[in-house]
């Protein structure tokens, strides 16, 4: 049974950062506060006092606002990656692979997740079934890898597709599903799910709302960057036996030049 009310707070141009509030403890934290003032903006609109918080990596767009923050709420616990300390300042707890957190009566599994970043880290809410998924997975697309490779950002992918269970919403860093229609469009135009996943975006986008989060039972049928390992979709690019991983490095960069 969720204990957590879970809230995408739009900041920045295309970012999210995340409330994660639990009534009976009055517990509420927030997840990769790119900035402070619209996350202070929003926790003020809803009476909430942050408790701590959980930053997935090192971007500034993810942690910006996290020292301003947490000194404004009389220095509450900065979680991140431990790998990330040397580069996020703000951070005073770090943690890794098979570390947990808690926010009130929830609490959260940490899993690394490299590819986007050397260091990139998500947290699974079981309970709630909601994963904290930051830049590695977004709806109907995924991360940039930057400072990993495509074949890396792809195990990590495959990991958590493989292990989280249908229900699991994803709440990604980013508002990019529309982008990524058109994108998954382009390679799999025949995906039934597909097609229905891009017409509720862009009736979501057409009335100012948020696509996010989103299951990922729902995701696994249209996502093509969860697909890479389908036959038919190999089939369909031309690519009909390949590994797994040159799949999904074809598709990262053929989404690289798309435009």
């Amino acid at each position: 049974m969720s204990t957590l009310t879970i809230v995408p707070v739009p900041i920045l141009s295309d970012n999210y950062a995340w409330l994660l509030h639990d009534a009976a403890s009055g517990t509420t934290s927030v997840v990769d506060p790119g900035e402070a003032e619209g996350v202070a903006a929003a926790l003020k609109a809803r009476g909430w006092r942050l408790s701590s918080i959980l930053l997935t990596h090192h971007h500034g767009d993810h942690v910006a606002g996290a020292a301003e923050l947490a000194a404004a709420a009389g220095g509450v616990p900065v979680i991140g990656p431990e790998k990330d300390r040397p580069r996020v300042p703000a951070i005073t707890e770090g943690v890794a692979e098979g570390g947990r957190v808690r926010v009130g009566r929830a609490e959260a599994a940490v899993y690394e997740a490299p590819g986007h970043t050397a260091h990139h880290i998500v947290f699974h809410f079981a309970a709630e079934a909601a994963l904290m998924a930051g830049d590695v997975l977004f709806s109907l697309g995924c991360g940039r890898p930057i400072e990993g490779t495509a074949a890396q950002l792809w195990r990590s992918i495959h990991r958590l597709r493989d292990m989280l269970p249908d229900e699991t919403i994803l709440c990604c860093g980013h508002e990019y599903t529309a982008d990524n229609a058109r994108f998954a469009l382009s390679v799999d135009p025949d995906n039934a799910a597909l097609k229905a996943r891009a017409a509720e975006v862009a009736a979501l986008r057409a009335a100012g709302k948020p696509t996010l989060p989103v299951r990922l039972g729902d995701e696994r049928k249209a996502n093509p960057f969860l697909r890479a390992d389908d036959p038919a979709l190999g089939a369909r690019l031309g690519m009909a036996g390949a590994d797994p991983a040159d799949l999904f490095t074809h598709l990262r960069e053929a989404k690289n030049k798309f435009r």
